[in-house]
């Protein structure tokens, strides 16, 4: 095929020809144009979706902090402590990098948390954008799972302890626990050649899955459009050129307001990295300031804040709880038999099924179970697009009493997070069970509660009210 480069006018400047050369061998003017110039917003956006800009800067900000550290962090379970403590006190700025990239870790869950949260609202995950909230639930997966290998590097009391209570929880899986917990650990107990894969996780493979994801996630968006909050589909009235009568172009309306929105975000970051890096132990514990001690057993271990609302859900499951899971189980699988219209050999199947995990609910201990369960409270956001069943995507026109829902998942969830980072107490874990209950009721009831009521009447265009 013959190389075709584009002719420009005779009075173009060098700047205009430089573009014109990259173009030809390069689609960034195109590119631009699909994704920002004229890659068409709904009008009516509020301020909840600028957190998906707000992940991407903090992204940026992990990346870059994460590559001066590595240069000189040592992957040593000898060296790692005090590598950390010479980055602190040592390197010029070393200690801001390093307090910048701990507060990155949990702004990045507030800024993801958020922005999960306007999906849940808004049906962000309804058709057709459900590949991009699949895309965005393994960006999470790959956010925890950067975060866990993260947390081991510092080598302090809590790092270690807590790599070595989450790693034997893997033991809990029946046949092949141990064996993967050895595997994971690479030694019998949390060594040097943990610290070492961790490392290697952290730095390398994980990040190159996230970035992947990433741009699969906006790339997924950008084709089917950003969702808005009253759930029309912009692309279906457009005028003769083809443009969304109710979309504007990204760029400059909302990239203008993005960076307004960013400067802020800057400002509450630089905040709590100069007067708060420690959030009061919630961002970085007292006993990660102490040596890792293989000895010496913290009195109290927990994971980082943004973990613990699902660690809540691993220690809810007690003996004593697995009989009202099974009650729960049999309640639900009943449900299914009596109030869906599924064919007679689905129903067998979902009996036989629900027999088979009540009889394995004791057989099997309930430390492996709350492994499952904390694990499945995580995997259950992929099914959230073929859960909800709701004639209308937004919350705005849905019955008033589903905000109720919502409200007392989004408490519940609070809760189970707060109760993550206390010492465990008998008053405590039930509050816990209940509010797991909650967490998955949620899920699985809502084929159901979320059709039932009366729904208001979606407008053909846009709401939109200018300031």
């Amino acid at each position: 095929m013959a190389f075709h480069e584009k002719q420009l006018p005779a009075d173009a400047t060098v700047a205009d020809k430089a573009l014109g050369w990259i173009d030809a061998r390069f689609p960034l003017t195109s590119t631009w144009k699909a994704h920002l110039s004229e890659y068409y917003a709904p009008k009516n956006f509020n301020f909840l979706y600028v957190f998906g800009s707000l992940a991407l800067l903090v992204l940026v900000i992990q990346i870059v902090t994460g590559i001066f550290l590595v240069m000189h962090y040592k992957p040593d379970a000898n060296l790692a402590f005090a590598s950390v403590e010479y980055i602190m006190r040592d390197v010029p700025w070393g200690w801001l990098v390093r307090y910048m990239h701990s507060t990155g870790a949990s702004a990045f869950f507030v800024v993801v948390y958020l922005h999960m949260l306007r999906g849940l609202l808004y049906g962000s995950y309804r058709k057709p954008r459900e590949l991009v909230w699949l895309f965005g639930v393994g960006i999470f997966l790959c956010l925890m799972a950067e975060a866990f290998f993260g947390y081991l590097l510092p080598w302090g009391q809590m790092s270690y302890w807590g790599a070595q209570v989450i790693v034997n929880l893997f033991g809990a899986i029946p046949f092949i626990g141990p064996d993967l917990s050895l595997w994971i650990r690479g030694d019998y107990v949390v060594s040097d050649a943990t610290l070492n894969r961790f490392f290697a996780f952290h730095v390398i493979a994980i990040p190159l899955v996230l970035i992947g994801l990433v741009v699969a996630h906006i790339v997924a968006l950008h084709e089917v459009g950003s969702s808005n909050p009253d759930g029309v589909e912009i692309k279906e009235k457009v005028d003769e050129k083809g443009v969304p009568l109710d979309g504007i172009p990204f760029h400059p309306y909302y990239s203008v307001h993005d960076l307004f929105v960013v400067t802020i975000f800057l400002a509450v970051f630089s905040a709590v990295v100069f007067f708060a890096p420690e959030m009061g132990g919630y961002f970085l514990e007292y006993n990660n300031f102490i040596p890792a001690d293989p000895l010496k057993t913290p009195p109290h271990i927990a994971p980082v804040w943004y973990f613990t609302p699902f660690y809540s859900i691993l220690r809810a499951t007690t003996s004593e709880f697995m009989i009202w899971l099974a009650i729960g189980v049999a309640a639900y699988v009943a449900l299914i038999i009596v109030k869906t219209t599924m064919a007679r050999k689905f129903k067998i199947a979902a009996a036989v099924i629900g027999l088979i995990v009540i009889a394995a609910m004791f057989i099997f201990d309930p430390k492996f179970w709350g492994v499952v369960f904390m694990g499945v409270s995580v995997m259950i956001l992929f099914g959230l697009p073929w859960l909800d069943h709701s004639p209308v995507k937004s919350i705005r026109y849905r019955p008033g009493w589903h905000k109720y829902i919502y409200i007392v998942f989004g408490i519940a969830f609070l809760i189970l997070g707060y109760l993550g980072v206390q010492a465990p107490t008998t008053i405590g874990t039930l509050v816990s069970q209940v509010c797991t209950f909650i967490y998955f009721g949620f899920f699985l009831l809502m084929p159901w509660w979320s059709k039932m009521g009366t729904f208001k009447q979606v407008p053909d265009r846009v709401v939109f009210h200018p300031h």
